[in-house]
């Protein structure tokens, strides 16, 4: 297999939410994007396991670009103990806490992509206020709470170039299907005229930042 099949198997096998087929529509976007703008600079909200930072992070090595995937590591409410998606091997025995970290730092190692995917630790929000670098791809799929979602919304969809991908994971017209944060900042994107809407693929929206 090519190294892009083997990241691509990888990050199938990996831990994590983002179904096959969405993976690949958001490696496959920005790939696209890569091949016409080389050396970029992407940052993607909600890292987890790495799982989408492979499918983000192989798009990023083809075109000489960096990724920056940031992440608490401590999990969203959803993942915490006595929920759905509570996962008790992800528990740090040095303080009784979720911690993601290690499994993301594992698989980015595992992958050999640590010069192409580069972790940021802390919360999205204060991050945000300190990174000046202007952003050719942006995928949110951090926290789901409405203030979460509405500020990474609205401190980092102004860094993104214009030309540049903003991709938004978790977007449900039907609230049957889930949480509405990520449906309302994706309503919000277009009713701001900044963005034009690209494509989809189950969950997933992309859009493309305006001039």
């Amino acid at each position: 297999m090519s190294r892009v099949d083997d990241l691509l198997t990888l990050a199938e096998a990996t831990p994590g939410f983002m179904p096959r087929d969405e993976g690949l529509a958001l490696h496959e976007h920005a790939l696209d994007y890569g091949a016409h703008v080389s050396g970029g600079t992407w940052l993607e909200i909600g890292a987890w396991c790495a799982k989408s930072a492979l499918y983000l992070g192989a798009a990023a090595e083809a075109s000489a670009s960096v990724l920056y995937s940031l992440d608490h590591h401590r999990g969203s409410e959803e993942n915490q103990p006595g929920w759905e998606y509570f996962d008790p091997t992800l528990v740090d025995p040095f303080d009784g806490r979720l911690n993601t970290l290690p499994c993301w730092q594992r698989t980015i190692a595992r992958a050999a992509l640590e010069s192409t995917v580069i972790g940021l630790v802390g919360p999205s929000q204060v991050v945000a206020a300190h990174f000046a670098q202007p952003l050719d791809v942006l995928f949110i799929d951090g926290g789901h709470a409405a203030p979460v979602a509405w500020a990474d919304y609205e401190m980092w969809t102004p860094k993104i170039v214009a030309g540049g991908l903003l991709m938004i994971h978790d977007v449900f017209p039907d609230p049957a299907d889930g949480g509405r944060p990520p449906y309302e900042i994706y309503c919000a994107a277009l009713d701001s005229g900044r963005f034009a809407p690209r494509a989809a693929c189950g969950s997933l929206r992309v859009l493309e930042r305006l001039a």
